[in-house]
């Protein structure tokens, strides 16, 4: 079988082959590289408050580093944007998060951002945004996705009601440019330091969202993959055996046909030379015969030949 693999042909076929297995196991390596992923930054990190506009900028996504920060943000919450966002659990309860626009102070182009100022266990709880210049210290998180209103039995004050916080629908709603997160409020204080969030009296109840776990997670479908691009490199490899090995059985079936061929043709080329020479003895034979033929009678009896001049005497003998 090794002298069938090194034919040009199945050389340059296990060097495509190589190749292709090269390739599948670099696509193999991405995928496990890919099955973890990144660990949120450190708590050290994070629980830091950050200036908010150092942090992010208008018009691009939150990045998984940006996430989960806490932030100081200042501006001026926008009237009549008040819009509750639900169901939401705190300590175990359902109820309803309020969620305002707060205009950036400092913002390129008076860009919001969606401030969630507190909780309340019921939907008719309002809680007035505070007027005036605030600043605001709450965990910078990314947007939820998109989900459709439902019609709702319950008394809201006139405000919307969404199921998740997605910025990206609130623009629609309160016609203003948006940054592409939310801020989680833990504390609000005015322009001379006096407390005016959830945590000072009202009917709203602060909201707690705690960091993110520091661990890492496995994605099993993206290790699945991996095994899967593995299997092709070695798919690739015993194609090229596979192929080579049919190639091997057919010179082996062919070989053993030729020897088959040349051992009948062997014996029917001796088989031939033997009838001949039987044509041959037996054409030598029947010359014989027709020269020297033998005259025997019905009786038995060997009559002499008559040019036989018979038992010589003693006389002829001498005489000879």
């Amino acid at each position: 079988m090794l002298r069938t693999a090194l034919k040009p042909v199945w050389l340059a076929t296990l060097v495509l082959a190589l190749v292709a297995a090269a390739v599948f196991v670099a696509l193999s390596k991405w995928q496990f590289e890919s099955a973890e992923t990144n660990a949120p930054p450190p708590r050290t990190q994070t629980e830091n408050a950050v200036p908010f506009l150092e942090h992010v900028r208008p018009y691009e996504a939150l990045l998984g580093s940006q996430a989960d920060q806490v932030v100081t943000v200042e501006g001026e919450f926008v009237p009549g944007t008040d819009v509750l966002v639900g169901p939401r659990l705190l300590n175990g309860r359902d109820g309803y998060w309020t969620v305002t626009a707060l205009r950036v102070a400092g913002a390129p182009d008076g860009e919001v951002v969606p401030v969630v100022r507190g909780w309340s266990a019921d939907a008719d709880v309002v809680d007035p945004a505070p007027a005036g210049q605030v600043t605001v210290t709450g965990r910078l998180l990314p947007p939820d996705g998109p989900l459709p209103r439902e019609a709702t039995a319950e008394d809201t004050a006139d405000r919307l009601l969404y199921r998740s916080l997605a910025p990206a629908q609130l623009v629609n709603v309160w016609d203003e440019p948006s940054y592409a997160a939310y801020v989680a409020a833990f504390e609000m204080v005015d322009a001379a330091g006096a407390e005016t969030g959830a945590a000072g009296p009202g009917g709203l109840e602060p909201v707690w969202v705690a960091p993110q776990p520091e661990e890492t997670q496995i994605i099993w479908l993206n290790v699945f993959y991996a095994v899967e691009w593995v299997l092709f490199a070695g798919f690739a490899l015993f194609l090229w055996w596979r192929f080579v090995r049919d190639d091997h059985v057919r010179d082996e079936h062919e070989r053993r046909l030729d020897e088959e061929w040349a051992a009948q043709w062997r014996a029917e080329e001796l088989e031939r030379r033997r009838a001949a020479a039987r044509e041959a003895k037996e054409r030598a034979v029947a010359a014989q015969s027709a020269a020297y033929p033998r005259q025997d009678h019905d009786d038995g009896a060997v009559r002499p030949d008559p040019r036989d001049p018979g038992p010589r005497g003693p006389r002829e003998e001498q005489s000879r």
